[in-house]
């Protein structure tokens, strides 16, 4: 078994900052890809940034320059940094992590989610 879990998510005003964490944990032999995406309501589920496990990172057009992906390899985490939130950025956000489990299969997980509301 596989579990990420999530974290960070809360209420914040216009122009706030929030730091989302995601931990991947249980039956892990290795994890590549990790990344956060997230699903307004009435919307599809989409990509805010994924990095791999080099560092390469990669950005939705409308998170560039306002929000930093980053990861802690000896962790299994992934971290997201929010600033300058809008209103728009509101949205239920979902941890993804690619890992190589103990059946020696990759297989993309899923957290369950923590909610960001951008509100004044």
């Amino acid at each position: 078994q596989v579990q990420l879990v999530e974290s960070g998510g809360g209420l914040v005003q216009p122009e706030g900052s929030l730091r989302l964490s995601c931990v991947a944990s249980g039956s892990i032999i290795s994890v590549a890809a990790m990344g956060w995406y997230r699903q307004a309501p009435g919307k599809q589920r989409k990509l805010v940034a994924t990095i791999t496990r080099t560092g390469s990172t990669n950005y939705a057009d409308s998170v560039k320059g306002r929000f930093t992906i980053s990861r802690d390899n000896a962790k299994n985490t992934v971290y997201l940094q929010m600033n300058s939130l809008k209103p728009e950025d509101t949205a239920v956000y979902y941890c993804n992590a690619r890992v190589l489990n103990e059946q020696r299969l990759w297989y993309d997980y899923w957290g369950q989610g923590t909610q960001v509301t951008v509100s004044s």
